[in-house]
């Protein structure tokens, strides 16, 4: 029996970015022996080129609407300058101390931390740069990459890792893709002065979000400044002089002197021993799991963006601890996929959560509560910024459905709403609930007639 047999770890893990690290720390809290291999920094995409920093880089382009507002609201003070390359360095060094801060979680928790890049040779070996471990288990959570070759050129272009980069804001910049990294990069650049082109195949942007929230997250950008270039499927990138030029189905050109690749992520399956097991990956590239995040090798698990599930950070770690709590912890424990609030941190921002209005409705009879208003804070300079939120309700049960909302603080506001949908709230139940006034949020709980 494989349980008799003397393995170097309980637990080997490849990757350590927040599932893998999340997954490994609770592993060792659970008594295991784990060893963890990363042949980049330590904290993964989020941490350290992506969520975070792109969340830093959205928090300075947010001053450039402040200082608007706040003399509206009676401040007065000297023409801002925006200085990219402080900022790069400032987010250069808190992504240092974020890094700290993972390596000394792994440490305390006892994780033995191994660099280099790690392969799959045998059912219960790891070998990282020609050094073999092996595990009673073993735990893949390499995450993904942006793709790079969906059109001829695009190896070109800057993904979203390069973006977070930059030292000095480009005069103009087309952003090539329509989902919420592209979306949330284009609405960060033209508060910070570039001009942004955004191109793409369909007629709205983020496909997969309600509908009412892709028409005006599209009409925000636009009143932004950002230059929509729908319906165009892009055929190929080329340099053009110090720029570039991006050809388009049906002749159109589009230029800039500087592009982002926003067409999406492959899961990070090549080379990592995958073969050497038997595991094989579906067309995406993706590791297929089964709802205990368990491949088709019994004591080898996927977590992560790596199986292509539901591509978030927090949905990462939940896998990760569940794995180990069914494994190490004698807990068996699922993670719940239906129900996963997300937001998109555009200008204004949008969270939702739960069913959209097209999903709900192929369900059978439903409800829908809209509230569409200027915010106060608006209001009062006279300003164009909108709020817009959406209750999509079963007619039958009276369940609430699905909950999405554009407009300032929608992320934080859908995160506590999120609690409600999870434990089966009805519109009843936002009927009873006493508003907090004055406030936006309070609009959620007292919406009484329906709209449709």
């Amino acid at each position: 029996m494989t349980t008799d047999i003397a393995y170097d770890y309980d637990l080997i893990t490849l990757g350590a970015g927040s599932g893998g690290v999340a997954a490994s720390r609770r592993a060792a809290a659970l008594g295991a022996k784990v060893l963890i291999a990363e042949n980049s920094r330590v904290g993964g995409t989020c941490v350290i080129r992506g969520c975070v920093p792109k969340k830093l880089m959205m928090y300075a382009a947010s001053f450039a609407d402040s200082f608007d507002y706040a003399r509206g609201y009676g401040w007065s003070f000297g023409e801002p300058a925006f200085d990219m390359s402080r900022w790069a360095d400032a987010k250069a060094a808190e992504l240092d101390r974020l890094e700290g801060i993972y390596l000394g979680m792994l440490e305390r928790a006892g994780v033995t931390l191994v660099r280099g890049h790690a392969r799959i040779v045998a059912p219960h070996t790891v070998e990282i740069d020609g050094q073999r471990h092996t595990a009673r288990h073993i735990l893949i959570a390499t995450g993904g990459h942006p793709n790079t070759d969906t059109i001829p050129g695009l190896e070109l272009a800057m993904t979203s890792n390069g973006i977070l980069d930059l030292r000095e804001i480009p005069e103009s910049l087309l952003v090539v893709g329509a989902g919420f990294i592209a979306l949330e990069f284009a609405s960060i650049m033209a508060r910070l002065g570039s001009q942004v082109h955004l191109v793409y195949r369909g007629e709205l942007p983020l496909r997969g979000f309600d509908d009412d929230l892709r028409q005006r997250v599209a009409r925000a950008l636009e009143t932004k400044g950002v230059q929509l270039h729908a319906g165009h499927a892009p055929q190929q990138l080329e340099r053009d002089g110090a720029g570039y030029v991006l050809h388009l189905e049906g002749g159109g050109q589009v230029r800039a002197s500087a592009v982002l690749n926003a067409t999406g992520r492959s899961p990070n399956s090549h080379d990592i021993g995958l073969e050497s097991v038997g595991i094989s990956v579906n067309k995406k590239g993706a590791i297929p799991v089964d709802a205990d995040s368990r491949t088709c090798v019994d004591h080898i698990w996927a977590v992560g963006d790596v199986t292509d599930r539901v591509n978030l950070t927090p949905v990462a770690i939940a896998e990760g601890r569940a794995m180990v709590e069914s494994v190490f912890g004698n807990t068996p424990r699922r993670v719940d996929h239906s129900v996963v609030a997300s937001a998109v941190f555009t200008d204004p921002p949008l969270g939702t959560v739960g069913l959209t209005e097209a999903e709900a409705a192929d369900k059978g009879p439903i409800r829908v509560f809209e509230s569409d208003f200027r915010p106060m804070k608006d209001a009062f300079v006279d300003g164009q910024g909108r709020s817009y939120m959406k209750l999509v309700v079963d007619a039958a049960s009276d369940k609430v459905l699905g909950i999405h909302m554009v407009g300032a603080d929608a992320p934080e506001i859908i995160q506590s709403l999120a609690v409600a949908i999870s434990c089966g709230a009805t519109k009843a139940d936002f009927d009873r609930t006493i508003a907090v006034h004055p406030t936006a949020a309070e609009e959620f709980v007292l919406m009484r007639e329906p709209s449709r």
